[in-house]
């Protein structure tokens, strides 16, 4: 049997598009002898849908979709994912299913066991559980579906929940000869190497290869990076489809196919990740212009080179704000960044406004001493530069800080916060510094200069000012963050796990947590870790835990 994988990356909501990407798949899998074209989890409307099912007039679309691709099923058989109407009275009336669609009809349908609700996912809250399953005749073998999350319970990797069934347990009296899943599975820091472990457990277990179809792109904050799987029935893998593009992979059972190994750069990952991240995000909205604040420091000469990448030199701006603690040496580099990177660049100071704005409320500051306000309303006046750009000239707005920064609300609301898509807001500052290095290696050249690298993190907007003034050392505050937003240490542990001082650790939780208030008024995130400030954290803006 011969199986294509069809890892296709759909836009939420575009059922007419996604359907049309479906059908191709079809057509490419007659033409190399494919039995069975398998697709992503959700493939017509697209993962995450979220509210948008619970318009009727969608439900009622997507079954229309369905029966587009039923009627031109024949001599193939495709198995597609689908929002459907619960036939049995339930909680929820919907079912994330896989419809099984064989020459010319839908054979039947596959529902999700498993609804995670935790992370960046809330599928309870929409859909009810199946509750049956079976092995589906298909040109002479036993096929099992499962789902996405049906299939990690088994390997151990669910951590926030205890789902009282496992499917794959329950497929394993019912000996199928091969094991799919349809997969929309989030891509985070070195997680494709789980994924294929997760697959191989299914497969020792049921003693068949198991083949997992995951859905590629970006929708909106979340990133799925393919990667599909297939592994034989000892778990070893003989198949991966490509990372972070459409791909189509068949996959010939009865071929006697060697192992291969799987070795993929984790850094690479990551500045794939982050451009196909504002690569969709752009692409989905139907913008192609991006413009951001060139500083001629390292986080905005990051989301240069990624948004360059993403969506090409020729459709991004860099524009560099000097004011009068702007250090000569990052007017400098910020220019020649840009050249470096081929942007398109523009200088903006914002001296006159900024004595505008002081003159204005001088009669209101009265007797008070300079502080945060001065330095903010420089922000302020850059970030509206920024958006006058982007109303004048169709520009979405990069915004540049980095997670550190925003875990401890060290920007500014309505400043350097503003923008439509929080680019590197996922990406800690330790880890700023190793994509830079990073960059520099592989591009064999100084892309992004050493001096922008070596110059101590500043936001210049007070005489001399660094960012140590004001933060402990990036790498404690980054552990913190590892310890307390990822892994929900206590305050205890992370001192004990990281060396750090328990009065240290309990300032900087105490930060994030007021801090609570900036990230919901701040841009969407592109999540890449195992826990972003964007989508999937949720915390009350006013609470007294600590």
């Amino acid at each position: 049997m011969k199986i294509l994988v069809a890892q296709l990356n759909p836009t939420v909501g575009d059922l007419d598009k996604n359907t049309q990407k479906i059908l191709d798949a079809m057509d490419h899998g007659r033409k190399v002898g494919a039995e069975i074209v398998l697709c992503p989890e959700l493939s017509i409307c697209g993962y995450p849908p979220e509210d948008l099912v619970y318009h009727r007039s969608f439900i009622d679309s997507m079954e229309l979709h369905l029966e587009r691709i039923a009627k031109a099923s024949k001599g193939i058989t495709v198995l597609v994912g689908v929002a459907r109407r619960a036939v049995l009275e339930g909680e929820k009336h919907l079912h994330n299913s896989a419809a099984i669609i064989s020459n010319g009809h839908i054979l039947g349908f596959q529902d999700k066991w498993l609804l995670p609700t935790y992370d960046v996912f809330d599928e309870r809250r929409y859909f009810e559980p199946g509750h049956s399953t079976r092995v589906w005749e298909i040109g002479g073998k036993r096929v099992g579906v499962i789902i996405c999350e049906d299939i990690w319970q088994h390997a151990g990797y669910v951590d926030y929940t205890r789902y009282e069934r496992d499917p794959v347990l329950a497929l394993k009296p019912l000996k199928p000869d091969v094991l799919l899943n349809l997969s929309a599975s989030p891509y985070q820091f070195q997680k494709p190497d789980i994924r294929v472990d997760v697959c191989a457990k299914a497969a020792k277990t049921l003693g068949c290869p198991v083949i997992l179809c995951c859905q590629v792109g970006a929708n909106g904050q979340i990133i799925f990076d393919g990667y599909s799987v297939h592994v034989n029935e000892e778990g070893k893998l003989c198949h991966l489809g490509k990372g972070f593009q459409e791909d189509k992979m068949l996959v010939d059972l009865e071929a006697n196919i060697c192992p291969c190994p799987f070795k993929y750069d984790t850094m690479g990952n990551l500045v794939e990740a982050l451009s196909l991240g504002v690569k969709d995000y752009f692409a989905k909205f139907g913008f192609s212009k991006a413009c951001l604040g060139l500083s001629g420091g390292i986080d905005s000469a990051l989301v240069a080179y990624i948004a360059k990448k993403a969506l090409g030199k020729e459709n991004v701006l860099g524009i560099s704000m000097p004011s009068r603690y702007t250090r000569e040496g990052s007017r400098d580099d910020a220019k020649d960044l840009a050249e470096r990177l081929g942007i398109q660049f523009k200088e903006i100071p914002i001296e006159g406004p900024f004595n505008e704005f002081l003159n204005l409320l001088q009669p209101y500051f009265e007797g008070k001493e300079s502080d945060i306000t001065e330095e903010n309303l420089q922000a302020r006046i850059r970030g509206i530069i920024l958006m006058a750009m982007s109303n004048k000239h169709g520009y979405i707005v990069l915004s540049t800080g980095n997670k550190s920064e925003v875990a401890l609300g060290y920007a500014t609301l309505y400043g350097d916060m503003c923008g439509g898509l929080g680019v590197i807001a996922d990406v800690t500052k330790t880890k700023v510094y190793d994509l830079c290095r990073y960059i520099n290696k592989v591009e064999g050249k100084e892309v992004i200069l050493e001096s922008i690298i070596k110059r101590a993190p500043s936001a210049e907007l007070r005489p001399d000012q660094i960012d140590l003034d004001s933060l402990p050392e990036y790498g404690v505050i980054d552990n913190v963050l590892e310890g307390y937003v990822e892994n929900y240490l206590s305050i205890d542990e992370i001192s004990e796990k990281y060396g750090i001082g328990q009065e240290l650790v309990l300032d900087l939780v105490q930060r994030i947590h007021a801090a609570e208030y900036k990230r919901r008024q701040g841009p969407p995130i592109l999540r890449v870790s195992k826990k972003s400030f964007g989508v999937g954290r949720r915390y009350p803006i006013v609470q007294n835990w600590l």
